[in-house]
């Protein structure tokens, strides 16, 4: 079959076709058919074209968004990295009033249980110490954690 009158058949058909890309159908009779092995018709041409240049932008789009996300990640791995650290000199902070023997480092989920009392060998109660720096907030675990000894689900098990 002669490639040009398949086309003129594909143009005159009721067929439908479907974007690879939104899923969408359409009649493949508006689309613009033609034969990729000759020259090109100025409307492909054209499409061409600007499908590149969006092409182009998008690319330096993501670019940007990629030395921004750098910047940002280097950021947090380095607040994250700083807060690790200090979290295991804390109890050693005097103004926290906390005695350095009666802190048990975790770290995570939760940093530090504190045994206050421990030392005079009167433990009157227990404290669950989580250090955070900058705007840091709770994540998903220590929330959990944090409400579930609000509401006294906590229990001792000697086995």
């Amino acid at each position: 079959m002669d490639l040009g009158l398949f086309i003129e058949n594909l143009k005159n058909s009721k067929l439908l076709a479907q974007c690879p890309k939104c899923d969408n159908e359409f009649n493949l009779s508006d689309s613009m058919l033609f034969d990729g092995t000759k020259n090109f018709p100025k409307e492909a041409i054209f499409a061409k074209l600007k499908l590149m240049r969006e092409l182009a932008e998008r690319t330096k789009d993501l670019e940007k968004r990629k030395l921004s996300a750098d910047v940002t990640s280097e950021k947090k791995a380095i607040e994250i990295g700083f807060g690790k650290i200090i979290e295991r000199f804390i109890p050693a902070y005097k103004d926290l009033n906390l005695q350095f023997a009666e802190c048990r480092p975790l770290f995570d989920p939760i940093d530090i249980i504190v045994f206050n009392g421990l030392l005079n060998r009167e433990v009157d109660h227990i404290t669950f110490l989580e250090i955070k720096s900058g705007n840091s907030d709770l994540n998903k675990h220590q929330r959990l954690i944090r409400d579930a000894i609000a509401d006294n689900k906590v229990d001792v098990r000697i086995l």
